[in-house]
């Protein structure tokens, strides 16, 4: 293996060394001091090239450097030479020493010093390193002195095909439509190889199909898969699993390989029309269905799927096209059959449709298979419902005089039973819509009648709600309502519009005007209101005043003539007579009054009687009774205002003397004790306002009025506190006329005995002196000064 190694880079070198021989003098016409670096081969090459050079007569060379290559993954017993080292400027001797630095220099490649040869010390591997860069230098090997200068060097890495091809990017996923052409691309894949790509053929790929085959292909040297068969349907396989190998070396015997899979899935195309499951469908409705309400469903199929899959449906013939329709359910693409119009079993007991499902989206190109639709048959049966009367007319429209007497009939309302056995029929009012029944129906017939009298200018409409019921079905009820219209009649006399009273003034005009007066009438004439107006019989001759018809339908009053005083009368009364054009005519009579008052010049009236006196100001007797009204309102509120604040200030309770609960009582004796009864009385502790009975209340006024209680005799010094204070409490808790706020009651009682013991001298059996004060030095500092005191104190009675 060596010799052979040796033999294929002498072959390899010998032809570039020699054209680099050839052209080098060419380019470096200066003269140098080289060193060679040769690979590994024979003396005899070496004596050869210095022959040469001594006939171009060369007189210095400097270093020369080349590439060397060292064959990747080589092993063996001994390290591997790489190539030698050479200078001219070593005559044989041992003086001159090589030195190697760089990438690997020392562990990987290691020089003899004196030979200049370099060997391999490991295995190398081209995909972690493909080249090493070194430099040599032969130095005088006393001194270490450089003879020439470092020169660079490569040494690189020869690849084998020792890495087989990987697809990084595997599994590959792929989709294609159906029913493609041979040839339609599906994807590509791509394989890498570690090894040199300029090398050999080490990393030349070659694809191949190992699975998947008829279906699909692949170009060797593009890996670009396409179909292979035609018209593949996913209907019958929607999946493929293809195996794809890829192998280096050209494909050749010997190469290296990976694989890797490709799921391939065909896509849907519309390419199957719909069809119906059945081509008969036999539906029942009841005839009493609710519009809209789906009554049965069809089901067209498709092989296809998603948007290739949805259909459309319409009814395309049939007797009941007009009362039924077809719609498209959006998630379960089945067809919907619905009611349109009222179905009625008595009319029409059957129905025959024709339905068509047609695909919405539709693919040109399979449109020579066939139309994309289908047709079947819809049979729909009627059955017989018990249905609610059905009244004549949707709704009735009556009128009525109001006049009109009682018991006569409006109008009438008529229903039936639209079932084949036709059950009789009741109507009645619903009294919800006429609560003060004024209106009556007969049960058989349906006739309205008149209960009450009715009165157009009170009312002029009048809805009411007729009910027909079943007499064999009292459940099945209808309803209609019935609007019912009274007519006017010239049954009201026209009046005045307004109260009128009218001013003359005592310097007026004869026929002058004095007033004009309007008049209404409640009732409403087709052709609108026209009044007459007139005098009394006995008042024609009036000798003071006339009347005059308007065209607007109005009376103006005039004077006949002038010089009226207020002193001769003060005030007139015209009556006058106004009739209406209705039939029969009505009439009333109203009275006009007029008053004589004094005018300016100008004609403004100025004085009459109080409201005479107050309309040049512009106010009525009516604003001045209001302003009036509020002046004294306004008196009574701060009369009033005044009286409680003064009730205010005074207390509460009558108090004679002052109130113990609420003031301290000094005494200036001092007590002798708790055992020292004879200075204490205890009537004192008793109410020295409630002595002699109740406190009175001002601010209240009990509804139970109690006796006042007599006043208690003094108690003797030795009753029961405790029992005396208890009476006391419950008196004060159930006494109505008590104060009804806080207050304190102070008793000036200690009680009967403490657990801590009496603090007084009294009855006590021991002296002063019989007493040690010395534990209070014990209770801490704030005792201490009390127990020297004391201590003292004992130390001076026994000196």
């Amino acid at each position: 293996m060596p010799e052979r190694l040796t033999e294929m880079l002498m072959d390899t070198w010998t032809p570039l060394i020699i054209l680099w021989i050839t052209v080098l003098p060419s380019i470096y016409m200066a003269p140098m001091n080289q060193s060679q670096v040769l690979p590994s081969g024979s003396s005899t090459g070496l004596k050869r090239l210095n022959e040469e050079q001594r006939v171009l007569h060369r007189s210095k060379r400097g270093w020369v450097w080349n590439q060397m290559f060292v064959l990747e993954e080589f092993s063996g017993p001994e390290p591997i030479l790489v190539g030698r080292l050479h200078t001219d400027l070593d005559p044989g001797s041992s003086k001159i020493k090589y030195i190697l630095s760089g990438d690997g220099a020392g562990t990987i490649f290691v020089i003899n010093d004196k030979t200049g040869d370099i060997h391999a010390m490991k295995r190398l591997d081209r995909e972690e390193k493909a080249e090493y860069t070194l430099t040599a230098q032969a130095v005088d090997r006393d001194t270490n002195q450089p003879l020439e200068p470092p020169s660079e060097f490569i040494i690189k890495v020869q690849d084998i095909n020792d890495n087989a091809p990987e697809f990084v990017e595997g599994p590959y996923h792929a989709t294609v439509p159906e029913m493609s052409v041979v040839g339609t691309f599906v994807t590509k894949v791509t394989a890498t190889d570690a090894d040199d790509p300029v090398y050999g053929n080490s990393a030349k790929l070659v694809y191949s199909i190992l699975e998947g085959q008829p279906y699909f292909s692949i170009e060797p040297h593009t890996a670009i898969i396409k179909t292979a068969l035609p018209n593949m349907d996913r209907e019958a396989k929607e999946e493929y699993f293809v195996v794809i190998q890829a192998k280096d070396m050209g494909g050749h015997m010997g190469g290296l390989s990976g694989t890797t899979t490709v799921t391939i899935t065909l896509t849907d195309v519309n390419d199957n029309p719909p069809k119906f499951a059945q081509s008969l469908y036999h539906f029942s409705v009841m005839e009493d269905v609710a519009l809209g309400e789906p009554i049965g469903r069809v089901k067209a199929n498709d092989l296809d799927i998603g948007e290739n899959a949805k259909s459309s449906y319409d009814i395309i013939e049939g007797d009941g096209m007009d009362i039924f329709e077809i719609t498209t359910d959006a998630q379960t693409q089945d067809g919907i059959i619905r009611v349109r119009k009222p179905l009625d079993f008595e009319t029409k007991k059957s129905y025959t449709l024709k339905v068509e499902a047609a695909n919405i989206h539709i693919d040109p190109r399979f449109l020579s298979g066939g139309p994309f639709k289908d047709t079947a048959t819809v049979k729909i049966v009627v059955e017989d419902a018990d249905e609610p009367p059905v009244f004549s007319s949707p709704t009735y429209l009556l009128e009525v005089h109001e006049n009109a007497a009682l018991n006569s009939v409006l109008g009438q309302v008529t229903a039936h039973d639209p079932d084949a056995s036709s059950s009789p029929i009741r109507f009645s009012i619903d009294r919800h819509t006429d609560l003060e029944r004024q209106f009556n129906i007969n049960a058989e017939d349906g006739k309205i009648t008149l209960a009450t009298p009715l009165d157009r200018e009170t009312s002029t409409w009048h809805n009411i709600t007729i009910v027909a019921t079943e007499t064999r079905n009292h459940s099945q009820v209808s309803r209609v309502p019935v609007a019912i219209k009274v007519l006017d009649v010239n049954d009201n006399a026209p009046e005045f519009a307004s109260e009128h009273e009218a001013f003359l003034c005592e310097n007026g005009k004869p026929g002058q005007v004095i007033q004009i007066v309007s008049a209404v009438d409640k009732d409403d004439p087709k052709n609108g209101h026209y009044f007459l107006y007139s005098l009394l019989p006995e008042m024609v001759n009036n000798p003071n005043f006339t009347i005059k018809k308007n065209e607007d339908n109005t009376l103006s009053i005039l004077a006949k003539h002038s010089g009226f005083s207020r002193q001769k009368q003060e005030v007139y009364l015209l009556p006058i007579v106004i009739s209406d054009s209705g039939t029969p005519p009505m009439s009333s009579t109203s009275t006009l009054t007029i008053r004589v008052c004094g005018c300016s010049s100008d004609g403004i009236v100025q004085s009459c009687n109080v409201e005479a006196y107050v309309l040049p100001i512009g106010l009525s007797m009516g604003a001045l009774i209001a302003i009036l009204a509020c002046i004294i309102l306004l008196l009574v509120i701060v009369v009033l205002f005044v009286t409680l604040r003064r009730h205010k200030n005074e207390p509460l309770i009558i108090k004679d003397d002052e109130d113990v609960r609420e003031n301290i009582i000094r005494y200036d004796d001092e007590g002798g004790g708790e055992e020292d009864t004879e200075a204490f009385d205890i009537a004192t502790l008793q109410n020295p306002d409630g002595i002699n009975g109740f406190l009175p209340r001002k601010d209240i006024k009990p509804d139970l009025q109690f006796m006042p209680r007599q006043g208690l005799a003094p108690v003797p010094n030795g009753v029961d506190v405790d029992e005396f204070i208890n009476v006391r409490l419950h008196e004060a808790d159930n006494d109505p006329t008590a104060p009804p706020y806080d207050s304190i009651q102070i008793y000036g009682y200690e009680g009967k005995g403490s657990a801590a013991g009496s603090l007084s001298s009294l009855e006590s059996s021991t002296s002063d002196s019989d007493q040690n004060f010395d534990y209070l030095s014990e209770w801490g500092p704030r005792f201490k000064r009390l127990g020297e005191l004391y201590s003292v104190g004992e130390s001076d009675k026994e000196t």
